[in-house]
């Protein structure tokens, strides 16, 4: 286990740019938290390590966003080892672990040349195999735990400590 504290929501992203550094194809990238813990924001670091290009935005409504990486250059191949073609984001929060084997899990999963991150997987957690790396997301003070006039500055609203559980 180890443990992260990022104070804002651009150290937050640089965590999971770094990250992506150490991915390789097959892995599935488990994300659990609270609404506003950051699992949005960590995803869109470890997208732009991984080498896709922006806009990232979170697949709530959709439930998955399928990114097909284009290797260029040999900075890129060298970085991303596994071969690693397809990236897929899954939001689990407003599905069942039936919905998303409906939409071709098995298959995705299957192919150890995709990466996997979901966001909410504890909500889907048996069907996803148990050599994922699972991250915990937490606010270290949030907000509406803390009286309105004793909040110092907006940095300290986006302290987190961030988890990585197992990989």
């Amino acid at each position: 286990m180890k443990i992260f504290i990022t104070t804002d929501a651009e150290q937050t992203k640089e965590l999971g740019e770094l990250l992506a550094e150490e991915i390789k194809g097959g892995k599935i990238i488990c994300l659990e938290g609270e609404l506003g813990s950051g699992k949005t924001t960590f995803t869109q670091g470890l997208l732009k390590g991984l080498g896709i290009k922006d806009p990232y935005t979170s697949p709530t409504f959709v439930v998955m966003k399928h990114y097909k990486r284009k290797l260029k250059g040999r900075k890129l191949l060298t970085k991303i080892r596994g071969g690693v073609q397809d990236i897929y984001h899954i939001d689990a929060y407003r599905v069942t672990a039936k919905n998303v084997l409906d939409i071709g899990w098995e298959e995705i999963v299957a192919d150890k040349n995709n990466i996997i991150i979901i966001e909410w997987a504890n909500k889907i957690k048996k069907i996803i195999p148990q050599k994922s790396l699972w991250i915990k997301l937490k606010l270290v003070n949030p907000s509406h735990a803390i009286p309105a006039e004793s909040r110092r500055t907006e940095a300290s609203e986006n302290k987190r400590e961030i988890i990585l559980l197992s990989k």
